[in-house]
Formats: C-alpha cells, sequence, structure tokens
C-alpha cells in the first residue's frame, strides 16, 4: 500500500510538472514550494524552457516505453507462462531498429539544442552594455558607455523592506531599459564568481583576469533576481543579483541621476595617476 500510495505521489508530481509546473513559478525570483523553471523574461529563457519541457516528454516517452518492455518480458517470458524459452540469438530487423532509433532521438535532441547554444553565444548588436565585477562578496556594475560604477550590496535582514526578498534585495539594482539588447560583460577582481539570473537565462563565470560577456533582452518591467552561482568563499550565498527593467524614460532620468551619484573621475584613475607622476 505504501508503495502504491508513493507511486501515486510520483505521477500527480509529474503531471504536475509536465503540464502546470512553468505556471507555479512566479516571474522574478523563486517561490516556496515552487515547481519547474522560473518564468522566462527574455527570448532566451523561453527557449531553454521549451526545450527543457521538450526534453522532458522525451524521456517520459522513453521510460515508459522501457517499463512497457520489462513488464511485457517479466509476464510473458518467466518460467511459468514461458516454460521452454526460444533460442533465438539473432533479430536483424530489431537490431536495425534499436540502432537507427536512438540516432534519430540524438538528432532530434541535438537540431534544437545546438541552435538554442548558437542563438545564446551569438551576441547582437548591443544598446546597453554593463560591466559586473565579483569581488568577496559583493558586485561591482559599470556603464562603460556612461561612464559610471557603482557597488551593489545584499540588504541586511534586519534593513528589509516591505516587499523586498530575504538574501536577494541589494541596496543598489542594476537598472536597464526593457525590450533592449544589454550586453554583460564579466570579470573576477579575486577568485572566480559567477553572474547568473535564472529568468533571463543567463550563467557566465567571472574570472580574474579575464573578461567574459553575454546578453538578454528582457521583454517585460519588473525586478528580477540572480545570485552569485560559483563557490566564492565563506560569503558565496550573500551575493544576490537584481535587475530592474524600465522603461526608456525610466531608464533615461536613472542615468541623468546616476551619473550625479556615480560618476567616476578619470582623473583619479590609476593610470591617469601614473601617466601624471611620470610627467613630473
Amino acid at each position: 500500500m505504501l508503495v502504491l500510495k508513493r507511486l501515486v505521489v510520483v505521477m500527480v508530481t509529474s503531471v504536475i510538472v509536465l503540464t502546470g509546473g512553468a505556471a507555479l513559478a512566479a516571474s522574478g525570483q523563486p517561490e516556496p514550494w515552487q515547481l519547474g523553471l522560473q518564468q522566462g523574461a527574455t527570448p532566451v529563457m523561453d527557449n531553454i524552457i521549451w526545450f527543457h519541457d521538450f526534453l522532458l516528454w522525451v524521456i517520459t516517452a522513453i521510460t515508459i516505453f522501457v517499463l512497457a518492455l520489462l513488464v511485457i518480458v517479466a509476464v510473458k517470458f518467466n518460467a511459468k507462462s514461458n516454460p521452454v524459452p526460444s533460442r533465438t540469438t539473432h533479430n536483424t530487423m530489431i537490431e536495425v531498429i534499436w540502432t537507427v532509433v536512438p540516432v534519430l532521438i540524438l538528432v532530434a535532441i541535438a537540431v534544437p539544442s545546438f541552435r538554442l547554444l548558437f542563438y545564446q553565444l551569438n551576441t547582437p548588436q548591443a544598446d546597453v552594455t554593463v560591466k559586473a565585477t565579483g569581488k568577496q562578496w559583493f558586485w561591482t556594475y559599470s556603464y562603460p558607455d556612461s561612464k559610471f560604477e557603482f557597488d551593489s550590496l545584499m540588504v541586511q535582514t534586519k534593513d528589509l523592506k516591505p516587499g523586498q526578498p530575504r538574501l536577494l534585495a541589494v541596496d543598489n539594482e542594476i537598472v536597464v531599459p526593457v525590450n533592449k539588447i544589454v550586453r554583460i560583460l564579466t570579470t573576477g577582481a579575486d577568485v572566480i564568481h559567477s553572474f547568473a539570473v535564472p529568468a533571463f537565462g543567463i550563467k557566465i563565470d567571472a574570472i580574474p583576469g579575464r573578461i567574459n560577456e553575454t546578453w538578454f533582452k528582457a521583454e517585460r518591467e519588473g525586478i528580477y533576481y540572480g545570485q552569485c552561482s560559483e563557490l566564492c568563499g565563506k560569503d558565496h550565498a550573500f551575493m544576490p543579483i537584481a535587475v530592474r527593467v524600465v522603461n526608456d524614460a525610466e531608464y533615461t532620468a536613472w542615468v541623468d541621476q546616476a551619473k550625479k551619484k556615480y560618476a567616476t573621475d578619470e582623473r583619479a584613475s590609476p593610470d591617469a595617476l601614473a601617466a601624471a607622476d611620470t610627467a613630473k
């Protein structure tokens, strides 16, 4: 009876995941008892979710088929039902089928897989560029085109405001315009970090001494959360990422304000100071 109950639970859970799991995942952040991936906010994530669901159906079909074969063999070819077993050792048709069918399945998986991979890796012409530098244990974001940068640290539990999620809210969010191509450049200042935002379908390592890049195009306004996804020390769990997607007017106003608040002084940069010392 216990086995039957467990089987029912597994079947119900599988049906929920196959049919409505994604609907239970709220946009922008994980939810308690969430099943499935977070709701996609970019074309890349929408494609990832489609491919995930496609693979789930393929895996389910293969599992049911193999289970059916095992049941047939156990029922039809046991010693009681089949006391005189067949001594057949070869069957050309069966051997052709079990060779060709797996190849066709792999091809059916490979084609959308490679298409999605190329879509993710080919960065289109960017409208906005943001450089994310991972540090122990916070992020520094710079907007090279607008010449300002700022640090982003997790908001402590005691300082959370209503509506801010614990361990995900930050003091300074990345702000980007909706329906624009945003290029993310990542690097690490000390150890390897990883910049990941599930709703955007992006995850890329931030490696000291190297610049990696990825991109996204957010199609809905809102706040989307992520975290550092590479073990980077004792406070690895406290490096959240928050991206606020706004309309063009709000983004322009934010950039004007950020230029005054976070503007970098090029005269105080290490290269500038070194050049000044050399001139003296």
